[in-house]
């Protein structure tokens, strides 16, 4: 459970992310997917992450320090946002710079809207993942716009159209921000990786 959460920095540059060697869990996803809403859903908190009527407010590294011992990142979205060229080709740039060079990264969430059949813009940054060996997991997101049969059905469809390309799929949670859907299955699985971490450094 989250007992307390609070902004740290934010910041462009892979190399002033914070110094220490705290666990890292990524949130990702196109602009308008409901990512920091997820955030704030997951947190307790109202405000934590900017929320907006206009996709692509997220534009920096944002760094959240939870329960004093690991780090809630919130990165910018990938796909539309309404800013200039110039700006848009910074902050989508430091995406890669940080999955790339941030040892403490643990595990990326890749949000994935559940009411849309899979998005080419998803599937491609998949497969970077993939293809870079960085650890993900899928957050379906808004499943409280759909009926629970439509639910399984899209996650169905959405997994198969993944083992055209992937031998096996990855780990998945169904979500949703104003019901709280999935809240505890994500973060059991954070506090989860952050045991056997822990046992693992004990053991070395």
């Amino acid at each position: 459970m989250i007992k307390s959460a609070e902004f740290v920095m934010s910041n462009s540059e892979v190399a002033k992310c914070p110094k220490n060697n705290l666990p890292e869990y990524a949130f990702i996803g196109r602009s308008n997917v409901g990512k920091s809403s997820l955030i704030n859903m997951l947190t307790n908190h109202k405000n934590l992450a900017k929320t907006s009527g206009r996709p692509g407010k997220t534009q920096l590294i944002n760094h959240f320090l939870i329960n004093k011992n690991w780090f809630l990142v919130d990165l910018p979205g990938y796909g539309y946002a309404r800013v200039s060229k110039s700006s848009k080709k910074q902050f989508q740039r430091f995406i890669p710079d940080y999955f790339q060079e941030r040892q403490q990264l643990v595990l990326a969430f890749v949000l994935v809207d559940i009411r849309h059949e899979a998005q080419k813009i998803d599937l491609e940054f998949m497969e970077y993942m993939g293809e870079n060996g960085i650890p993900f997991s899928i957050i379906f997101t808004k499943a409280d716009k759909l009926k629970p049969k439509a639910i399984e059905r899209n996650v169905a469809a959405y997994l198969q159209e993944l083992l055209k390309t992937w031998e096996e799929t990855p780990q998945y949670f169904v979500t949703s921000s104003s019901s709280a859907i999935g809240r505890d299955e994500v973060l059991n699985e954070i506090e989860r990786t952050n045991r056997q971490m822990n046992a693992l450094k004990e053991q070395s």
